[in-house]
């Protein structure tokens, strides 16, 4: 006791003087001694999706705790996603909006990839990491040269289904969003273990245990990102592209040059429309397809004006 209590004092008398030594004895600078690393503050009531997280409880409260602090400090992925949501949040949030799906689930296209057309090792795919049997169930077309899984306003469409009924068998978003992580079997299977139907309740594999609050995390920083850190302009963001359609109900021989004919390139045209997955497309049935074309012009900086 008495070693700790001197080694107390001296910290304090060392602090006192501005020294700052490290353990091989170097003394950093006064003047790069400005950086300093805060922990987070999290408000005193938070919610999902219109629901109450339970912060009284010490468990969740830590576990919220842990994923602001990762995507708080993770600054060049965190800041990355702050501007690429005003984006795609424009073309994710009319979709929640028109099935009745509360905004915040936007977040878990943030969560699930990074709003990227990610590929798992499990072949999920695209911003809501889509199974190709999930996609096609709720009417999606996957086959060779379309996959409108990476769709975003399809892929949302059906995210917004799948969503629509787990919350009809839970009865809460808290649990539907967590069953989107795990698979509604998975939850089921815990619920039945260990009796309890309260996402905060539940142990879970260590993935969908994070997955919530990692969701939430998301939310908070994105609606206050100065409170964590994150100073950004309007002209930091990656600006919405302005885009006409062009529907076609043929098939498409040389996507290069159906790029070149509407005033783009083939690199931009699959930019847009990533779920044209091949450089021609068959249509044998003659269906029609919406395809995304830049306005002239757009693609210059000097195009874009964010005030």
């Amino acid at each position: 006791m008495i070693s700790f209590a001197i080694t107390g004092v001296l910290a304090v008398a060392l602090a006192a003087t501005g020294y700052t030594g490290t353990r091989s004895g170097s003394v950093i600078p006064d003047d790069k001694q400005s950086y300093t690393v805060y922990g987070v503050e999290i408000p005193n009531q938070v919610t999902f999706a219109g629901e109450p997280v339970p912060l009284d409880l010490f468990d969740v409260k830590e576990s919220l705790d842990r994923e602001l602090l990762s995507n708080t400090y993770f600054h060049s992925q965190t800041i990355r996603l702050i501007k690429m949501a005003n984006r795609y949040f424009p073309q994710i949030e009319p979709v929640l909006k028109k099935n009745l799906v509360p905004d915040d689930f936007k977040y878990l296209a943030v969560a699930e990839s990074g709003l990227t057309q990610a590929v798992s090792p499990a072949k999920a795919v695209g911003f809501w990491q889509l199974l190709k049997g999930t996609a096609e169930e709720y009417g999606l077309e996957v086959r060779t040269g379309v996959d409108e899984r990476y769709h975003v306003a399809k892929s949302t469409e059906v995210a917004c289904q799948y969503l629509i009924d787990s919350y009809q068998k839970y009865g809460n978003w808290t649990m539907t969003a967590a069953s989107y992580n795990a698979g509604r079997r998975g939850v089921d299977r815990q619920i039945e273990r260990q009796k309890k139907e309260n996402y905060y309740d539940l142990l879970l594999n260590e993935e969908t245990a994070r997955y919530l609050y990692r969701v939430v995390a998301f939310k908070l920083i994105f609606e206050d990102p100065v409170a964590y850190g994150f100073t950004l302009s309007k002209k930091d963001l990656y600006p919405e592209i302005p885009v006409y359609t062009v529907e076609v109900d043929s098939a498409i021989a040389d996507f290069a040059d159906f790029a070149g004919e509407h005033g783009t390139n083939y690199k931009i045209l699959k930019y847009l429309n990533p779920w044209l997955r091949d450089n021609n497309m068959s249509n044998p049935s003659h269906k029609k397809y919406e395809i995304l074309i830049p306005e002239r012009g757009y693609r210059r900086m000097d195009a874009w004006d964010p005030q």
